[in-house]
């Protein structure tokens, strides 16, 4: 993954920041005053305030670093799990990734990042998780941090609490330039299906179900096998309760050790006593269909029950994980300049636009005025020169179309240049060695 910055000159640029000061902070990357010391912190925290402690808050980079952290928070783009996106860390500005999806209580997200190869020396990329509520400050899940000098691949998971939506950031240190492949998918809360050789497509009765006409809902899913098939313990943990009932027949009660009872029903025999420690894949009794499922195919019931909220639906625990996506298809586009085919009143064909990341179909691409959104594909064709021409008078060349933007360059006049796309009176110009940048028109 190449990590670095340079101007469209070629010349390695900090903006404004020492190099000194920057590797400075590999030593502060750790609360140093006693009240951070009992702080929830994350990698990310801690490389903020080594930013502050540094100075560099103050400095145009690090403003920036700390805005697209922020923004990152705000204007996430939504996405439908699994899925893979490869994206772009730009080497002129610092920004973050964000994605926004959907899950289910009891339900195991997973985060695959792999790193482009590069050079030897590659800053970290922080990656965090959030639940997202509405008019609530995005509360921290869970984090991780490359801490690498060569490229790979980094997994962590986290379980999700409750139906929500959650968001993931992808944001590297300052000076960060390359590209990246980002997997999310969803799998089950548990280790282990409950009913040995079975999946989910042996369940037969769902959460809700109605029951006794329309009296009472099915608080659990029905498992359909046959008669004296295994019932097996889907996570570590330790029996508390055994024996039978006319509702459930011959039952196990099985707590885990985050607090949670796992509940087997109609079993045709129980093969544990409580207080009984077990392991995952152990057996617990058989499949029958003693109590009120006397009528019924042999099946097992199996009710998921945790504290203060009682039954919870158990599907998301035992649901196939999806499958894990592979490489996509198709030209790598990041860091590409294109522009709309067709004009909109938010996107005339005139409007560059710089891909940050694609996925299957879609572009990610961010607006000159620094918005991101996805668009198809099939929408956007590659920015060719809207014309030609040499500079009348030396002109100066920024990150972005606004007078506030980092200094890149300063071209002199009769440079030749081709313009790539217009906004806001800024041209986007490309220089005759493929330097690129905006200058005022």
């Amino acid at each position: 993954m190449l990590f670095s910055f340079f101007s469209p000159t070629g010349r390695r640029q900090a903006g404004g920041i020492g190099l000194a000061a920057l590797l400075l902070l590999a030593s502060c990357s750790k609360p140093q005053t006693l009240a951070a010391l009992f702080q929830k912190t994350t990698p990310h925290d801690d490389y903020a305030r080594a930013l502050n402690r540094a100075g560099l808050q103050e400095a145009a980079l690090g403003r920036q670093w700390q805005q697209a952290a922020a923004q990152a928070l705000r204007d996430s783009l939504t996405v439908t799990l699994p899925v893979l996106e490869t994206g772009y860390f730009r080497p002129e500005q610092p920004t973050a990734a964000s994605y926004r999806y959907a899950v289910r209580a009891g339900e195991l997200v997973h985060v695959r990042l792999t790193l482009a190869p590069g050079p030897v020396l590659a800053p970290r990329v922080f990656v965090d998780a959030f639940a997202l509520a509405a008019g609530q400050k995005p509360e921290p899940l869970k984090w991780t941090a490359t801490d690498t000098t060569a490229a790979g691949s980094y997994d962590f998971s986290y379980q999700a609490t409750d139906d929500a939506r959650h968001l993931l950031r992808v944001q590297p240190e300052l000076l960060a330039a390359g590209r990246y492949t980002l997997r999310l998918w969803r799998g089950p809360g548990l280790g282990l299906f409950p009913v040995k050789g079975r999946t989910d497509q042996a369940i037969g009765s769902f959460w809700g179900n109605e029951r006794d006409g329309g009296a009472r809902r099915h608080e659990g899913v029905d498992i359909f096998a046959p008669r004296g098939t295994p019932a097996v313990a889907a996570t570590d943990g330790t029996v508390t309760r055994t024996g039978e009932s006319q509702l459930g027949g011959r039952v196990v009660w099985l707590a885990d050790a985050q607090g949670q009872h796992l509940y087997y029903a109609h079993l045709d025999k129980q093969l544990v006593q409580p207080g009984q420690r077990v392991r995952a894949g152990d057996t617990l009794g058989l499949v029958g269909n003693t109590g009120n499922a006397r009528t019924t195919a042999p099946h097992l019931h199996f009710g998921i029950y945790q504290g203060g909220r009682g039954a919870v639906d158990p599907w998301p625990f035992l649901h196939r994980a999806d499958a894990v996506p592979t490489t996509q298809a198709g030209p790598d586009r990041r860091g590409e300049w294109v522009r709309p085919r067709t004009a909109t009143r938010q996107l005339p064909t005139t409007l560059p636009l710089l891909v940050l990341g694609q996925r299957a179909g879609w572009l990610r691409v961010e607006l000159p005025d620094g918005q991101r959104r996805y668009v198809a594909t099939g929408a956007v064709a590659t920015a060719q020169p809207l014309r030609r021409f040499q500079l009348p008078a030396a002109r100066e060349i920024q990150a972005q179309p606004t007078a506030a933007a980092p200094l890149l360059a300063a071209w002199p006049v009769r440079t030749p240049v081709a313009v790539l796309g217009e906004s806001a009176g800024y041209a986007l110009l490309r220089g005759p060695a493929g330097q690129q940048g905006w200058a005022k028109i």
